[in-house]
C-alpha cells in the first residue's frame, strides 16, 4: 500500500484495478543502442545504460472480431531521460504489425470502436496536454473529437458506436479567505494565499490535487461539445460500461458526505444518459467497483469486498440484476482478489485477473462459479522490481489478448484461443538475447517463526559457479499488500552483475496467497514478516549460494520499513540501503497522501489515541540498536511516505554515530523513483556503491 501501486484491494474505492500459428514478429528497437551512441564499448553484462535500451508492451486491447490488436509500446529516449509511448496493431492471424500512431507526444489508452474500425486514444501531440482522438483505421486518419481542460480516462463507446463516454476531473474555483489588497498596476508582488479545506488535496505524482470532482462526460464520437453526466463534490471512478440499448451507463463512486474520510465505501450507480439523472444499485459498507453490463443487459458484474477495516480485504466477482437486486458472489470459493473483469461476448461467463502464488492469471468463470484458467504468467510494467500484474483484453471470439514477460524479459504481447497460445512480439530478443543475465532460482524456505511455506527466489551472477559463495542482497518488496514474482527486474540484473547473489521473497502479509496469509500482519506491521525474511537469508546461506558474513539488506517503501527494522534487530548485515521508508508511523500517517486510509486501515486507533501502538511499529524507536552503516534513499517530491521521515532516519543515524548517507532524487515521486532511466540506474549505482565500501 506504500508503494506506487497501492492500495491492496481499495485502490479505485479510494479515489471516489501452446502451438504458435505464426512466428512471433520481432518489434526490436532498429536504432543504435544507447552504448553505441554515447559510443562506449559494448558488454556482455547488463549495464546503466542498457536501461535506455528496454523495452515493453502494456494495456492491449484487441477488435471486437479478433484479428487485430493495438497496444502501448513504451521505449525510451536517451536525449530526453523518458518513456515514450506509442500506439502499435498487430495482425492476430499472420503477425504482422505496423505503428500506428507515433511521433511527437505520448499515445496511450487505444480502444476499438464496436465494429472495430475505429480506434479512440489519448494523446499529447497537439500542444502537449492529453487530449481524446479517434483514428479511422479504413483511412488512417486521426482528428481531436473535444477540447479537454483535464485528461480523459476510461473511454468506453457507447454499443452503436456513435458516442464516447469518459471521466474527467472538473476544475472548480479554489477555496478563498478574506482579501488581497489591490495591486498596482504593473506591481510584482507574491502569489496570492493557498487556500485547502479538502482531506484529500494532494497526490503523489501529480502534486497538489485541483480543486473539483471528477466527472462522468460524453461526447459524439464525430466530435462536438462535451456533456457532463454527473454533478457534485463527489470522485466517480472508472471504468465505465453502456448499458446495450446505449441508454444507462454504469459508474462507480462515493457519493457520501464523509467520503473523503471514508474513502472505502464506493457504490454502483446507473446514469441515465439522456435525463443524466443517476441512481445506487447498491448500499452497504465497503468498496463496489468496476461495474460491467452483461451483453443482454440482464445482468451486472461488479469487484466488491464487505469492508472491515483490514489491511488486506480481497475483491471478489458478484453479480446482481440490473434493477439491483438479487446479488451474489460468484468467486466465493476463490481465496483470491479479482483485478478486473470482462464478460464473454455470449454472456454466459466472465474473464477476470488475479494472481495466485506470484502468479497473475486470467480465468474464465462460469455463471456457475466454475473457474478455468486461460492464461498465466502476465507481466506489468514494473521494470526496476519483479512485481505481479499486467493487462488483458477479450474479443467476443473469445480470443484473450496478455501482457507476458518472464525473468529475463519484460512484458511481450500474448493472446490464446481455444488452447492455442501465440507470442506476437519479442521487443528486447534483439537487444536482451547478446547480454548475459542472472539465472533466477526458486528457493524453498520455511519460516522459523512458525514453519509457513515461504516463496522465495535468488538471482545468481552472470559467471555464477557452484561451490563458490557469494555476497548477498536481500531486497524486500513493498505494499506491505503485494508480491513479487519471477518476473524480469533490471535492479537484481544489476545487483548481480556486480557480483552479487539477490534474493527476494514473499513474507506473510504479501498477496496472492489469499486473506489469512496477507492479514497475518494486520495491525502488526512490522512483525513476524521479519522472520520470514531473515529464514530466506539463513536457507540462501544453508543452499550454498551465500557468504553469511558478506550479507547486505535493501528495499523501497514498505520494503524500506522492513530494512530498517531488520538492522534495528540485528546486526548481521554489513551494510543497508533504505529506500522511501516509514520510519515514525505518527508522522507519516498525518502528512502522507492517503491520510484517510492508513490510520484507519493499519491501525487500531488514530495517533493521539493510542501513540504506543505507532511508536513500538516505527523503525524509530529502535534506531537506539542501530550498528549497521545505512544510506538512506528518497524521491524529493515523494507524498507517500514523505521526505522528512528520511530526514528523521537520517539525522538520527548522524546523532547515533552511525555511518550513513542521505540520497534525495531530484523530481521524483514515491511511485516514479524509478521512472527515469538515468535515475534508476544512477540509484542502483549508488546503493552498489555503498555496499562495496563495506563488502569484505
Amino acid at each position: 500500500m506504500l508503494r506506487a501501486r497501492l492500495y491492496p484491494s481499495l485502490a479505485a474505492a479510494l479515489l471516489i484495478a501452446a502451438n504458435a500459428l505464426a512466428p512471433p514478429a520481432s518489434l526490436a528497437a532498429e536504432s543504435p543502442t544507447a552504448a553505441e551512441q554515447l559510443n562506449e564499448p559494448a558488454s556482455k553484462l547488463l549495464s546503466g545504460i542498457d536501461l535506455f535500451g528496454l523495452q515493453y508492451a502494456s494495456d492491449p486491447h484487441i477488435s471486437p472480431d479478433g484479428n487485430t490488436l493495438a497496444y502501448v509500446r513504451v521505449s525510451f529516449d536517451i536525449m530526453t531521460d523518458s518513456a515514450r509511448r506509442s500506439i502499435w496493431r498487430i495482425d492476430t492471424r499472420s503477425g504482422a504489425h505496423t505503428p500506428l500512431i507515433t511521433g511527437t507526444g505520448a499515445h496511450v489508452s487505444p480502444r476499438f470502436s464496436p465494429d472495430g474500425q475505429r480506434l479512440a486514444y489519448v494523446s499529447t501531440v497537439e500542444d502537449g496536454r492529453p487530449q481524446l482522438f479517434v483514428h479511422w483505421l479504413t483511412t488512417g486518419r486521426s482528428t481531436r473529437i473535444a477540447e479537454l481542460l483535464t485528461p480523459p480516462d476510461a473511454i468506453s463507446w457507447s454499443p452503436d458506436g456513435k458516442q464516447i463516454a469518459f471521466i474527467q476531473h472538473v476544475i472548480a474555483p479554489p477555496p478563498t479567505l478574506g482579501t488581497a489588497p489591490a495591486k498596482p498596476d504593473g506591481a510584482q508582488w507574491a502569489p496570492g494565499l493557498q487556500v485547502i479545506t479538502d482531506l484529500i488535496h494532494r497526490h503523489d505524482g501529480r502534486g497538489d490535487r485541483k480543486p473539483g470532482t471528477t466527472q462522468v462526460h460524453v461526447v459524439d464520437a464525430d466530435g462536438g461539445p462535451v456533456r457532463q453526466l454527473t454533478h457534485g463534490p463527489y470522485e466517480h471512478a472508472g471504468p465505465l460500461s453502456w448499458s446495450p440499448d446505449g441508454a444507462r451507463l454504469l459508474v462507480s463512486s462515493n457519493r457520501q458526505d464523509d467520503w473523503q474520510r471514508n474513502p472505502g465505501n464506493s457504490e454502483i450507480y446507473v446514469i441515465d444518459v439522456a435525463e443524466a439523472r443517476i441512481n445506487a444499485l447498491t448500499e452497504r459498507q465497503g468498496p463496489d467497483l468496476h461495474p460491467q453490463y452483461s451483453p443482454d443487459g440482464k445482468l451486472i458484474a461488479y469487484l466488491s469486498v464487505e469492508d472491515r477495516y483490514r489491511g488486506y480485504q480481497g475483491l471478489q466477482l458478484q453479480l446482481m440484476n440490473a434493477d439491483g437486486s438479487g446479488a451474489r458472489v460468484l468467486t466465493a470459493d476463490l481465496d483470491r482478489s479479482i483485478a478486473a473483469v470482462e464478460w464473454a461476448a455470449n454472456g454466459r461467463a466472465l474473464y477476470v485477473q488475479y494472481d495466485d502464488h506470484a502468479t497473475t492469471k486470467v480465468a474464465r468463470v462460469g455463471l456457475d462459479g466454475r473457474i478455468s484458467v486461460v492464461a498465466e504468467g502476465l507481466t506489468g510494467g514494473s521494470l526496476d522490481r519483479p512485481y505481479t500484474g499486467g493487462r488483458f483484453s477479450v474479443a467476443n471470439t473469445g480470443a484473450v489478448a496478455f501482457t507476458k514477460g518472464g525473468v529475463h524479459r519484460p512484458a511481450d504481447i500474448h493472446v490464446t484461443h481455444n488452447g492455442r497460445t501465440r507470442q506476437l512480439t519479442t521487443l528486447n530478443d534483439s537487444f536482451l538475447g547478446g547480454k548475459q543475465l542472472g539465472e533466477v532460482r526458486k528457493l524453498p524456505v520455511k519460516s522459523s517463526f512458525d514453519q509457513r511455506d515461504i516463496d522465495a527466489w535468488v538471482v545468481l551472477p552472470p559467471d555464477f559457479a557452484a561451490g563458490k559463495r557469494y555476497p548477498l542482497i536481500l531486497e524486500i518488496h513493498g505494499g506491505p499488500f503485494a508480491a513479487y514474482g519471477p518476473q524480469f527486474s533490471t535492479d537484481y540484473q544489476l545487483y548481480a552483475a556486480a557480483g552479487y547473489v539477490v534474493l527476494y521473497t514473499n513474507p506473510r502479509g504479501s498477496t496472492s496467497y489469499g486473506d489469512e496469509f496477507a492479514n497475518l500482519i494486520h495491525h502488526q506491521y512490522p512483525g513476524n514478516d521479519y522472520d520470514d525474511l531473515i529464514s530466506s537469508v539463513d536457507a540462501a546461506i544453508a543452499a550454498g549460494y551465500a557468504d553469511a558474513e558478506n550479507l547486505f539488506v535493501t528495499g523501497g517503501s514498505g520494503g524500506g520499513v522492513l530494512t530498517s527494522w531488520i538492522i534495528g534487530k540485528t546486526q548481521r548485515f554489513k551494510a543497508a540501503a533504505t529506500q522511501k521508508p516509514v520510519i515514525n508511523w505518527t508522522s507519516t500517517a498525518l502528512t502522507t497522501d492517503i491520510v484517510a486510509f492508513m490510520p484507519r486501515y493499519w491501525f487500531d486507533k488514530l495517533p493521539w489515541e493510542d501513540p504506543e501502538s505507532y511508536w513500538q511499529r516505527s523503525p524509530l524507536s529502535l534506531v537506539g540498536q542501530v550498528r549497521t552503516p545505512t544510506l538512506v534513499v528518497v524521491g524529493d517530491q515523494d507524498l507517500r511516505t514523505p521526505v522528512a521521515d528520511s530526514e528523521q532516519y537520517y539525522h538520527a543515524l548522524h546523532l547515533q554515530g552511525v555511518p550513513t548517507a542521505l540520497v534525495k532524487v531530484p523530481g521524483a515521486s514515491h511511485g516514479g523513483l524509478t521512472a527515469r532511466p538515468s535515475q534508476s540506474a544512477a540509484k542502483a549505482s549508488a546503493i552498489l556503491a555503498w555496499f562495496e565500501r563495506y563488502r569484505q
